[in-house]
């Protein structure tokens, strides 16, 4: 991928004149000094200084007082390589790169004048428009129907491939890692979610393959024993080479991203002509393509660490005389019940054989997993574990969680019948708001669909494991109870508005001609904004809304999508809290200054009973939700959330003596019509 450009040489001749034929460049090799080419001549020889490299004082002869010296074209000829780029010197050529973030235009091959440097996820850029289509000599439908991501993978594994001896700079690996993990969807730029929970394995496995070849593309036939390392916002490399003759010990420790390996590259070495090398890396966001549900178990799983790869690029022999110790960080402590499993990435390809009217037909699978064939655990902490394994590959920690423990008959049965109460005066709330209108000055439309809402919410919440076998339907469910309980709160909210600007009219004793904000604008802060949470959340990542591990259909805990709904009820909650304390505020010297039998006094006094009882009751039980650590806790929590329909009807039904009113009213006209018709009869 970089150019190594030519240079003029300096012809220098001498010319000696002897009786007889003399080979002064056979007779001293070094006569014309290390970075030069001797040429014989008859009765002289020509020094010519290699590519590259021309000589400090051109009048002189280039020797060992006056070598040839290597020409420095980056600072020499500002911009060779173009701009938006980086050039770099070497001794006797150059090479041109692209800066972090950046991918050449011509792919891994880099043509001065013509190469530039581009975004990797630009559509409209040129390698991608090379790259992406499908070329007329291709036919297979396989390559036509490849993605564009996947088009841009295989452009470069092909060029790898056709240019096996290409030696590349760090900085040139370190692009090619950076648009591979990009245009995946993985890549530390990528701003949304591009890969579902379950993983890409296929195209997780095509990028370990490239990294195969792109490391052994960093390693020089015949360089001496070195040591080097790789940061960039993607990829995290240590590279260690052993040569024959170096002061090379029993074991090597490579590190990346405070994951270490211990390998014995000696014992390799051996069986390798006394060379060989190892690399140890992790590409970030690989974790997302290789998922922890590629690894088959009962239990429930979570990936516990990065994905790490060891690589031993360019030998004969990779047979490993001894196991090789990881040392892997955990990314959070371990809970007590978790068991760590030390794997690595499987892929590999099944035949099967199917038989279809006498013919027998070989079909092939790709099989990829995690797998804990010769892997396992020297030793675990809480922060950190040790897995010794028998081969190199891709490693990772999966933690193990055994699965929770059954629920409780009675739990289950607690809950049925307290929501069907619930629902039962959820019920008779609605029908009371649709048919009573005991005062026209007073807007009951949030109350209204607070309790629609709450109660559909209650419902479906009652049928939400019978569609885990069908997964659009249980995707739609989940999105729905999102939608429906985002919904509650806002009406909540909307409610403690209502009341809010009916408590200030009250303090300056204002006659209330109709309390509170008028119905379209209800409607579009009730509905709009649980909307366009959902919408949202919907777009950033679509797999959230589904089956979840605790078997319901509900938010995904992956990725924090569980914030679409912790984070605007948290919002609203502590709006609420504000809008309380402004209403108490308010009221305090409406309080002071009013005698107790005055009948205002009593009407802002009840006021400040259901400012607070609706705070408590749809605010706070939900916070009993997150501590269910005993019986008595859960038993609380299903208790209250069950019944927020019966204490929105006990607040705003029963202690409302304009309700009650037309209860009594409704009772009188129907006991009275019996008594007539009984009368009648």
């Amino acid at each position: 991928m970089f150019f190594f450009g030519s240079k003029d040489s300096t012809v220098i001749s001498e010319f000696k004149f002897t009786k007889e034929y003399v080979d002064e460049c056979a007779e001293d090799a070094a006569i014309c000094g290390p970075n030069a080419n001797c040429t014989n001549a008859i009765g002289s020889y020509v020094c010519s200084c290699h590519p590259g490299y021309r000589l400090n004082n051109p009048d002189a002869m280039e020797s060992g007082t006056d070598p040839c010296t290597d020409i420095d074209e980056c600072s020499e000829t500002p911009g060779i390589c173009g701009p938006r780029t980086v050039c770099t010197n070497r001794l006797g050529t150059f090479y041109c790169s692209c800066p972090d973030g950046f991918y050449p235009s011509t792919g891994l091959i880099w043509t001065v004048g013509i190469t530039f440097c581009e975004i990797p996820m630009g559509l409209n850029s040129l390698s991608f428009q090379t790259y992406y289509k499908c070329m007329s000599t291709i036919t297979t439908s396989k390559n036509c129907g490849q993605t564009k991501e996947r088009k841009f993978l295989d452009y470069m594994d092909e060029q790898l491939k056709e240019h096996g001896e290409i030696l590349l700079p760090e900085a040139t690996v370190a692009n090619c890692f950076s648009a591979s993990m990009e245009v995946s969807g993985v890549g530390p730029r990528v701003t949304a979610a591009k890969v579902s929970s379950e993983g890409d394995g296929e195209t997780g496995s095509i990028i370990l393959g490239l990294s195969d070849r792109l490391v052994s593309a960093m390693v020089q036939a015949g360089q001496n024993q070195s040591s080097s390392t790789m940061k960039s916002q993607t990829v995290d490399l240590s590279l260690q080479t052993v040569v024959p003759g170096g002061n090379s010990t029993s074991s090597s420790s490579l590190s990346a991203k405070g994951n270490t390996m211990d390998i014995n590259l000696e014992a390799l070495a051996k069986n390798n002509n006394g060379s060989a090398v190892a690399a140890f890396m992790t590409l970030n966001g690989m974790e997302s393509l290789l998922s922890h549900q590629y690894f088959k178990t009962e239990n429930q799983t979570e990936m516990y660490s990065d994905v790490i790869t060891a690589i031993v690029p360019s030998l004969n022999h990779t047979n490993i005389t001894e196991p090789v110790n990881f040392t892997i960080h955990h990314k959070k402590m371990l809970p007590e019940s978790g068991l760590v499993t030390c794997v690595y990435w499987e892929n590999k390809t099944e035949r099967t054989e199917t038989g279809e009217k006498r013919e027998t037909k070989n079909e092939s699978t790709q099989a990829m997993r995690w797998s804990v064939e010769g892997c396992w655990v020297a030793y675990t902490s809480e922060n950190f574990t040790v897995c010794s394994c028998s081969h190199l590959s891709t490693f990772a920690l999966i933690l193990q969680i055994g699965e929770p423990p059954p629920e409780s008959d009675f739990l289950e049965w607690l809950n049925r019948i307290c929501v069907i109460v619930g629902l039962f005066f959820f019920a008779l709330a609605v029908v009371t708001f649709l048919l009573c209108s005991w005062n026209p000055k007073i807007n009951n439309t949030a109350r209204l669909h607070l309790c629609l809402n709450l109660g559909l919410s209650h419902l479906l919440l009652l049928w939400n494991d019978k569609f885990l076998e069908d997964e659009l339907a249980c995707t739609v469910m989940a999105g729905i109870l999102h939608f429906l309980i985002v919904a509650s709160f806002v009406w909540m909210l909307l409610e403690a508005l209502q009341l809010h600007l009916l408590v200030r009219r009250l303090t300056k004793v204002q006659v209330i001609q109709r309390d509170g904000l008028p119905k379209p604008l209800l409607y579009l802060i009730g509905y709009g904004v649980p909307f366009v949470v959902m919408g949202v959340s919907a777009l950033v990542y679509s797999d959230g809304y589904g089956a979840t591990k605790a078997e319901a259909c509900w938010l995904s805990q992956e990725r924090g999508f569980n914030w679409a709904l912790t984070g605007p009820v948290v919002t609203i909650l502590a709006l609420n809290f504000i809008l309380f304390s402004a209403t108490l505020w308010s009221l305090r010297p409406t309080l002071a200054n009013m005698k107790s039998g005055v009948s205002q006094s009593k009407d802002t006094r009840l006021i400040i009973f259901k400012i607070v009882a609706q705070f408590v009751i749809l605010g706070c039980t939900w916070i009993l939700g997150l501590y269910q650590a005993n019986l008595f806790f859960q038993v609380l929590f299903i208790i209250l959330n069950s019944q927020q329909g019966t204490f929105l009807f006990i607040v705003h039904c029963l202690l409302n003596k304009e309700v009650r009113g037309e209860y009594i009213k409704w009772l009188t006209c129907t006991i009275n019509k019996k008594e007539e018709e009984s009368m009648v009869s």
